[in-house]
């Protein structure tokens, strides 16, 4: 494939671009604070254009919080597949990569953090639960592999380790200063050792 074909496969599509700029101004300024043509004009389209793609600002949160518990939970059970199609013997090799992509996760969508602890409560109610058990299932993925590593660790005490790591993971987003980070790979190297640090910990000694 050339360069140029390569590069047109990347590219997003409209619909991407609006939902990309739509989580960083409801991030910045909040769901009521942005309107339609807001919206339209960080993409270069007119705000009634947007509808040719989203009937509301509703739909674009709702797409925003469901489809990023979608893809953090098939992204974790791809992990998973992947493991066992090659013997399924590294529990903390699986573990590793379960971190390295919710990090990627922290790290490259921090607004949709800031979009899910805020307005979470503004999606209809059937799409606030498919949220919901979306990350409730992602959650226990993380237990079995967590406790394939860690024996020992009971079940709840696993799952309320798995949500403390999150915590941990998803507060980059309250690094709101530019500097605040010392740069992606170290960042990374650093949430990853917290992440891992936070498992071993709840090992009972």
């Amino acid at each position: 494939m050339s360069t140029h074909a390569a590069a047109r496969v990347a590219a997003p599509t409209r619909r991407e671009q609006i939902l990309r700029e739509a989580a960083r101004l409801f991030a910045e300024r909040g769901f009521h604070g942005v309107g339609v043509d807001e919206i339209g004009a960080a993409v270069g389209i007119s705000g009634p254009g947007l509808y040719r793609h989203f009937p509301g600002k509703d739909a674009m949160l709702a797409e925003l919080l469901v489809g990023i518990s979608e893809r953090l939970l098939e992204g974790g059970r791809l992990r998973v597949a992947e493991d066992e199609a090659r013997g399924g013997g590294s529990p903390e090799a699986l573990l590793d990569a379960l971190i390295e992509g919710h990090i990627d996760f922290a790290l490259d969508d921090r607004p949709l953090i800031t979009l899910h602890d805020r307005e979470l409560d503004r999606l209809r109610d059937t799409d606030r639960k498919r949220v919901r058990r979306l990350q409730r299932e992602y959650v226990e993925v993380w237990v079995g592999v967590v406790r394939a590593l860690y024996p020992s660790l009971a079940e709840n005490r696993a799952r309320v380790t798995v949500h403390a790591v999150f915590g941990l993971l998803n507060s980059t987003p309250h690094l709101a200063r530019p500097d605040a980070l010392p740069g992606r790979a170290a960042t990374a190297a650093l949430l990853h050792r917290l992440a891992r640090g936070a498992f071993a910990a709840a090992e009972p000694s």
